[in-house]
């Protein structure tokens, strides 16, 4: 399946939301209002995996409840919100193809801007729309705040568990509310929403994202992959990363990498997550000028 573009179909919408920037309290960032608008933004950004937490009900009335056993989620930014502006997720006909059900999905804002784009499907999707991206990954040939990454080498594994308190955190702002976020299900553990989901498995980013200098980054594209099931709060896990490429745009370094989330005992994978992160070169004082 392509990945959507500005003219696919979506014949499916979801409710309006008005997602919170939880993080405009971080000065520096790229959520902070005098540092966005610094870069050209017109406020500090609602966080790309905060956007992610609007798609689960959608995508269960959509592909069914195989979804949250298998599921995946693939998502392209391409263009940031502010605090509390009106989104809705979009959705084009679900597809059966080899075994998968497919759907292409996106985002769009009250101003009609396309916020993200992607895919979902109920099954492995080797043709994901960041798995696609990665194939096109163009060659960078200037990489200041990036230079220290080495491509395609794990990292060793850590332990983690998944906080309860990060959840209770979350279920404050959380524009769409699932009971499995707030009760132990079948599995005696709480379900953790995409944003400390996706929280736990940035835990090895600081081993893989060899950075240079002070910088401001923004999320560019996330996907998560369940494999079997979902994690739950209460017990140990190991997450292990890798980057998978570098790249460069006229504004920004650009960094991809892959985090997996392993049962502790068998080191079996139960989620996935590609992310794309962009370094703002006018954020960093090793772009100041030209070598």
């Amino acid at each position: 399946m392509p990945v959507p573009t500005q003219n696919a179909i979506f014949t499916v919408e979801g409710p309006w939301r008005r997602p919170r920037n939880t993080s405009a309290h971080e000065k520096g960032g790229i959520h902070d209002d005098a540092t966005a608008q610094r870069l050209g933004f017109s406020g500090g950004t609602v966080a790309g995996s905060i956007h992610m937490e609007q798609f689960p009900p959608f995508l269960l009335a959509q592909l069914g409840e195989a979804w949250l056993e298998e599921g995946t989620l693939s998502l392209y930014f391409r263009s940031a919100t502010t605090d509390g502006q009106p989104v809705r997720c979009l959705g084009t006909e679900v597809r059966e193809e080899e075994g998968t059900r497919r759907m292409g999905v996106g985002m769009v804002d009250n101003t009609g801007n396309r916020v993200m784009e992607g895919t979902a499907s109920v099954g492995f999707d080797p043709t994901s729309a960041l798995r696609q991206k990665l194939d096109h990954v163009r060659p960078a040939t200037d990489i200041r705040v990036l230079q220290d990454v080495v491509v395609g080498r794990w990292c060793k594994p850590l332990v983690v568990q998944i906080p309860a308190e990060a959840i209770d955190r979350q279920l404050k702002v959380i524009t769409e509310p699932m009971d499995m976020y707030g009760q132990a299900g079948q599995h005696s553990g709480r379900v953790p929403p995409m944003t400390t989901l996706v929280h736990t498995l940035r835990r090895v980013e600081s081993h893989i994202a060899l950075t240079r200098g002070d910088f401001v980054g923004l999320f560019g594209a996330i996907e998560i992959a369940y494999h079997q099931g979902q994690p739950v709060t209460g017990k140990d896990y190991l997450v292990k990363g890798r980057a998978l490429a570098v790249g460069e745009s006229p504004k920004t370094e650009i960094f991809w990498m892959e985090s997996v989330l392993m049962d502790a005992d068998t080191q079996a994978p139960l989620v996935t997550m590609i992310k794309m992160d962009r370094v703002m070169k006018a954020s960093s004082p090793l772009w100041a000028e030209k070598p």
